[in-house]
This record gives structure tokens, sequence and C-alpha cells, in this order.
């Protein structure tokens, strides 16, 4: 919208562009104060946030308004909300930064088949990345908490729910091998939401044996620091586990 605007000498004619202000909800208000509070330094990590009543009177606005403002900084991740303690300002790290879409993910994964399959794409690009840089750096520790790892599933056997997670555990330790914690926590993530989609096929006879010599024969390459054969060890590996991860009821055969 533009207004115009009469010179009081006659006829010049300015167009002022109007931009109206929007008025915000107390809520907003309240949580772009209690941001920037943090992102000044003003609340460190581990620092308790300001009680209720406290916040109340500094802003002048009732408890609704401070409630929808501290929810919403624990959403983003930026504070931590016990019940009966004070809320307590987090450091932001990749686990908590990817754990703020879990939800989000998991719902476009349900929505698409091909959703589903393009994480598993992204899984098996990434994971080669992962187990290259495992075998060219892995320590004798790294490669003992790989069999240990490994140990912990084979014992898993006929426990399904422990078994999937010692499979998910083998695989994100692979990647902290590569001491990026970014690395770790996009494992972690993407492990959590094909989860969602693990079907009964695994614990199928014959399945989980499949598996742990599959993570044998990883460990050994990674073991020998030889990448281009641990990376077509994982490649085998997710190329056959993949149809492990099915909406229910569909999965393949």
């Amino acid at each position: 919208m533009h207004i115009e605007v009469n010179d009081s000498s006659g006829g010049v004619h300015m167009a002022i562009q109007s931009e109206p202000i929007v008025r915000r909800k107390l809520s907003d208000e309240v949580f772009a104060r209690l941001k920037a509070l943090i992102e000044t330094g003003e609340l460190q990590p581990g620092d308790e946030m300001p009680s209720e009543r406290m916040l109340m009177e500094r802003f002048q606005v009732g408890r609704p308004a401070i409630r929808e403002a501290m929810q919403t900084l624990a959403n983003m991740g930026l504070i931590e909300i016990s019940h009966g303690e004070r809320a307590k300002v987090l450091q932001p790290t990749a686990q908590s930064l990817l754990r703020q879409v879990d939800v989000a993910a998991k719902i476009m994964l349900s929505a698409s088949s091909d959703s589903l399959e393009h994480l598993k794409n992204a899984r098996i690009f990434f994971e080669r990345g992962m187990v290259r840089e495992a075998a060219s750096r892995a320590s004798a520790a790294d490669v003992a908490a790989l069999e240990e790892t490994l140990k912990r599933q084979r014992a898993a056997l006929g426990d399904s729910d422990a078994f999937v997670t010692a499979d998910m555990a083998f695989h994100s330790r692979i990647a902290e091998i590569s001491g990026n914690p970014i690395f770790t926590a996009v494992s972690e993530a993407m492990l959590g939401w094909l989860k969602e989609y693990h079907t009964e096929m695994l614990i199928w006879t014959g399945k989980e044996n499949v598996t742990l010599s599959e993570h044998a024969e990883i460990i050994d390459c990674i073991r020998r620091g030889k990448p281009d054969e641990a990376e077509q060890a994982m490649i085998k590996h997710l190329e056959r586990s993949r149809a492990l991860y099915a909406p229910k009821g569909r999965a393949e055969s």
C-alpha cells in the first residue's frame, strides 16, 4: 500500500510505502527477550532460569505468557524443563538439534514410501564414508569397542528389541570413530528414524546370524585398516538389510 503526500508548496508528490506495525503476542515478546538473554551469554549453559514469579514481575505479564515462552524455548532445545525444579539453560549439541526434528521426520516418512527409500539411500551413502574413515583411523581401543558391541548383539539373540538396539549401537560406534560429533548425531538420528520401520523379518531364523556375520566382516576390515574392503563390506550389508526396513504390513520378501 502506498500513501501519496502533497508538498505544502504545491504539487510535489511523494509516495510513501506503508509499514503497519504488527502487534505481537505477549508470549512471543517474552520468548524473544529470554532468547536474547541466552544468546548474549547473560544466561549460560547450566544456569537456572529465573522463576516464573520473577519473570512475571520483570516483564509485567501473566503466568500463561511466561509458560508459553518457556515451552517454546524448551522445544528449541535451549532449556530443559523439569517438574518441581527450575528450568535450566542447555548447551546446544548436534544431538539436541536433530532431536527437534524427530517428530516431523517420522511424519514425513510415514506419509511417503519414497521418503523412506530416500532415507535408506542417504544412510548407505553416509555409512560408506563413515566406515572408510573408521578403517583409516581406528585405534585398537576403537576396534575393541566394536567387538564388545558385537558381543552384546550376539548375546541378544532371541530378543528382537535388544538385538536392534545393539545393531544401532554398532553403526553409531563406527561414526564415533571419526571424532566428529556431528557425524555421530546424524548417524543416531537416521537410525532412530529407521527403527520405526524395522520389520519383524529380522528375527526370522538365520537373519540375525547373517547380520552378525556381516558385522564381524566389517570389524575385520577396520582392524586391518582396509578402507576399500570396509566400504564394500558395508555396502553389501546395507543393501542386503535394506529390505528389513519397510512400512508395517508391506515388508519385502
